[in-house]
């Protein structure tokens, strides 16, 4: 194992901080997506969350780094990695919310580390070391624990195919979003491709609506689920994002990928905090799947 030099080792404890906090975040919106999922069709609230991150996250963009980086940017590409690290993902989660509690689709985000692993050693010819062996099997154990101890049951039926399938997209585009544009900011990264996303999402809501008919009950929408929608978008997809994107590219997708696995337990101190059950079976997941990150990444154990 390489040995980490004090300055390294808090870049990464910073990193992993970040990925911390985007997962708080994260889950926060899965609670805040009930208020709002049952009065806008999946395209269409697609669409808003977007539109909403982008409205947030462009404008920073613009005032931080100035008119030549947003205009010179390689916007058909943050398209295209934004529609399906967002967009797709996006929309495979609002389907899968309609069938399942929002424990239950984030205990499905256990198999991301497994996903992104295999997506580092395949793609980018990572050697799977004992210490990243060990950080995965740690971080699975966790978010099985925190499976056994949540009171949502797992249907394996169209809402968990659906939450397959968010992952999927989501692990991919992570990558490819710090792969295809390295000269871009974490911020422009996120900015670009949360545009991108909200532009494509946009262009289909309108069709699903012309063609389906199926456009938002707009007269049922009022302060608290226009309040679902912003912490949707504006927390768990801008800022969220953000704080991710930041830590995939310097930790990797692999080990950002590692905190998906302690979501249950940040989705229960949500549910906690408005009066529910404190469940300590996912707490203890939590910290196992927290360590198994670190431990993959050298910050816990023997170096030499």
């Amino acid at each position: 194992m390489t040995v980490l030099t004090p300055t390294a080792r808090r870049s990464l404890l910073t990193a992993n901080l970040f990925c911390l906090a985007s997962m708080v975040i994260w889950a926060a919106g899965l609670p805040a997506a009930d208020l709002i999922i049952p009065h806008m069709p999946p395209v269409a609230l697609t669409a808003g969350r977007a539109t909403l991150a982008a409205a947030v996250l462009l404008p920073i963009w613009w005032l931080l780094e100035g008119r030549g980086a947003v205009l010179g940017a390689d916007w058909a590409m943050g398209a295209w990695v934004g529609f399906v690290t967002l967009g797709l993902a996006s929309f495979f989660v609002i389907i899968a919310l309609q069938f399942n509690d929002p424990v239950t689709v984030a205990i499905v985000t256990a198999v991301m580390p497994v996903a992104g692993i295999l997506l580092e050693c395949l793609a980018d010819k990572r050697p799977f070391t004992r210490a990243l062996a060990l950080g995965l099997l740690l971080s699975v154990a966790g978010g099985l624990i925190a499976v056994s101890g949540s009171e949502g049951s797992v249907d394996f039926g169209v809402g968990v195919l659906a939450a397959l399938a968010s992952v999927l997209c989501y692990t991919w585009g992570s990558r490819e979003t710090v792969r295809a544009l390295p000269d871009l900011s974490p911020l422009g990264r996120s900015a670009i491709t949360v545009t991108g996303c909200a532009v494509v999402a946009l262009l289909a809501a309108l069709g699903d609506g012309v063609l389906r008919d199926q456009w938002p009950d707009w007269q049922a929408i009022g302060i608290p689920e226009f309040t679902g929608l912003a912490i949707f978008g504006i927390g768990s997809m801008a800022i969220s994002q953000l704080l991710w994107i930041i830590s995939v590219g310097r930790i990797g997708i692999g080990a950002a990928s590692m905190h998906m696995n302690a979501v249950p337990f940040y989705v229960m101190l949500m549910v906690f905090t408005l009066g529910g059950p404190w469940n300590w079976a996912q707490t203890f997941g939590a910290v196992i799947v927290v360590t198994g990150a670190l431990v993959a990444q050298g910050l816990i154990g023997r170096q030499r």
